[in-house]
């Protein structure tokens, strides 16, 4: 699987619902986006507790324990963006080279269990920052080096896509 780099303009997900894993970010409130990203938490330490976790089902395609390393970056990228967002104006995020960190990472030799551990750690910090956002403040903004801007709201709903749609992949690939 060929990840797409952070400056590829993926905003086309929060104006209709993604044609593989059927996820719509038009039918979820920005704030319900911290339950919803501790309950996929879960669902990534059950896909690691699989016998398969370490398997690629093909070459080009992660193994489950790949995609979890991904999701728990995401999860760290994200937080990291929506503190950045609500500390300056309209920030511009630093790039992130989601093939390179797979590569510098060893994704593939990362253990499942320590995996599991660290994307719930991670997917708990990036929802206690969501649930940290006051009411007022979701439509700050910040914007990627392409150009693409987000408010907190849509970049709450683009970070669930992005791991929605990766458990999806893995519970595809069984």
């Amino acid at each position: 699987m060929t990840i797409v780099p952070d400056d590829k303009d993926w905003t086309w997900v929060l104006e209709r619902a993604c044609p593989e894993c059927g996820f719509d970010a038009r039918a979820v409130a920005p704030a319900s986006v911290a339950a919803r990203l501790r309950g996929t938490a879960q669902d990534y330490v059950e896909v690691l507790d699989r016998e398969d976790a370490l398997r690629r089902p093909s070459e080009e395609v992660w193994s489950p324990t790949e995609y979890a390393c991904h999701v728990r970056d995401v999860h760290r990228v994200f937080a990291g963006r929506v503190r950045l967002m609500l500390a300056e104006d309209d920030p511009e995020f630093e790039n992130w080279d989601q093939d390179r960190t797979a590569l510098e990472e060893r994704y593939a030799e990362q253990r499942p269990a320590e995996v599991a551990k660290e994307l719930v750690e991670a997917a708990s910090d990036a929802a206690d920052v969501y649930d940290g956002v006051p009411d007022a403040e979701w439509d700050r903004t910040g914007r990627r080096s392409n150009g693409s801007v987000f408010t907190i709201g849509s970049l709450a709903t683009y970070h669930l896509h992005d791991v929605v749609h990766h458990l999806w992949d893995v519970r595809r690939a069984d």
